[in-house]
């Protein structure tokens, strides 16, 4: 029959087309084990010369595909973003950065809602949560005793279990916890230190899980783009999150911002378990291009999972470059959550303005630095590609650079009691901070 020739001529030529993208696939891009993050960008040209033969010879693609079964609700639901045309990791990316979002918008809600909670008064007079400054900094902190524990046992977890579940559970428990938040603060300040304790527990495996799930979505020439789209939520989160928690407290009271970010975490978490997949093999809707595309990509990936007895623990104690990747994130991160948990605060007590005005202007530092980072990225990549800097020298000179301007400008905001000095202070400190992740990314 002429149309079934035609056919299995038509599927022999797709199956042809693939097979020689695979090889050049593997001929051109250069596993090199001494290589480390830049063997990616080796073969960008080649591979990008290969990828183009494949979309324009693939014409039934959709035959070499094996679908894996349906969920229920995809039954009904089929899991295709429904506000646009995008392709699958990219849509986990967006969905993982408004994961972020909540995630940090919700660490503000303590921070802005902690001026209200212990200025209001009962009709008798009384402080409605009667706690001292010294409660105040111990729940504000107990969160990050939880953090710092889930910081390593995260990324076992992530590597033993599917990491976009792992990732989903996290930020959507997290974001029930918040809504037992005020009433554990009327409650009893242990209460609340442990609903704190519990969020930070689950929280410290979101950034272990995120890595985990670019593991099995990230083509690598796409890694950085992607990381950066998926990280971003969590500067956009302290930006929006600062403002809408003042306003939410000073329109309706400080519970709202908690319920609030409590029900869009929960909203969250229904479309990420809906569109959102370990891995590419196991959309059912992917197109054959984006999976073969992703998994030729990233190539064979190791069966044997690391566990606790295998990580070379000793290893990394000694070794210099660790510890100063350590000690370079305790700066960053010391100084964010420091800011995060203190700006309305700081507001609120030296130049008393309200919760609305506190939260507004406490934004505007991380509004700056959500700038800078990814210009802070181009502009690193720029001087190693074009070969003005060593990987090395930029990593130090953005890295003690951001830092040391940033401490120099916190100096400034310590000492100085004029508005516009402090607020311009802060906004430069936390501006030039941003470079700073360049070092150490």
């Amino acid at each position: 029959m002429p149309g079934l020739d035609a056919l299995i001529a038509l599927k022999d030529r797709a199956k042809e087309v693939r097979e020689r993208f695979v090889v050049s696939r593997s001929s051109e891009i250069p596993h090199d084990s001494a290589v480390q993050y830049e063997e990616f960008e080796l073969g960008a040209a080649k591979v990008g010369a290969a990828g183009q033969q494949w979309a324009e010879g693939a014409l039934d693609e959709e035959m070499e595909r094996e679908k894996p079964p349906l969920r229920k609700i995809d039954q009904y639901m089929p899991p295709d973003c429904p506000c646009c045309n995008m392709t699958k990791r990219f849509t986990m990316a967006i969905l993982a950065s408004i994961g972020f979002l909540i995630s940090f918008g919700i660490r503000c809600n303590m921070g802005v809602a902690v001026v209200q909670m212990t200025a209001n008064r009962t009709d008798n007079g009384e402080r409605e949560i009667d706690w001292s400054d010294d409660i105040v900094g111990v729940v504000d902190s107990s969160f990050f005793w939880g953090y710092l524990v889930t910081q390593v046992p995260g990324g076992l977890i992530a590597s033993r279990f599917p990491a976009h579940r792992v990732f989903g559970t996290a930020i959507t428990t997290s974001s029930l916890l918040n809504m037992l938040f005020p009433g554990a603060s009327r409650l009893h300040p242990a209460a609340a230190m442990a609903v704190r304790i519990l969020q930070g527990l689950v929280e410290g495996v979101t950034y272990p899980a995120c890595h985990g799930i670019w593991r099995n979505w990230s083509p690598p020439l796409e890694r950085s783009r992607l990381a950066t789209m998926a990280f971003c939520g969590s500067y956009a989160g302290a930006v929006l999150g600062m403002p809408l928690s003042a306003w939410l407290t000073e329109g309706i009271g400080w519970p709202a911002p908690f319920y609030f970010y409590g029900v869009a975490g929960v909203t969250w978490g229904f479309f990420w378990y809906w569109l959102a997949f370990e891995k590419p093999s196991k959309h059912p809707t992917i197109s054959a291009r984006e999976q073969v595309y992703i998994e030729e990509s990233l190539g064979k990936q190791p069966t044997s999972q690391p566990t606790f007895a295998s990580t070379p623990w000793r290893a990394f104690a000694t070794s210099m470059p660790v510890w100063a990747i350590v000690v370079a994130n305790v700066a960053r991160s010391w100084t964010f959550y420091l800011l995060i948990i203190s700006q309305p605060t700081y507001f609120s007590e030296v130049f008393h303005y309200k919760v609305a005005k506190s939260g507004t202007l406490s934004a505007l530092p991380h509004l700056v630095m959500t700038i800078v980072v990814p210009f802070g990225g181009q502009l690193a990549d720029y001087f190693r590609k074009n070969n003005i800097l060593s990987t090395t020298n930029v990593r130090k000179i953005f890295n003690c650079g951001g830092f040391g301007l940033e401490a120099l400008f916190l100096l400034v905001v310590a000492f100085t009691r004029e508005t516009t000095v402090a607020i311009s202070a802060l906004t430069l400190a936390v501006g030039f901070s941003g470079f700073a992740i360049s070092g150490v990314a």
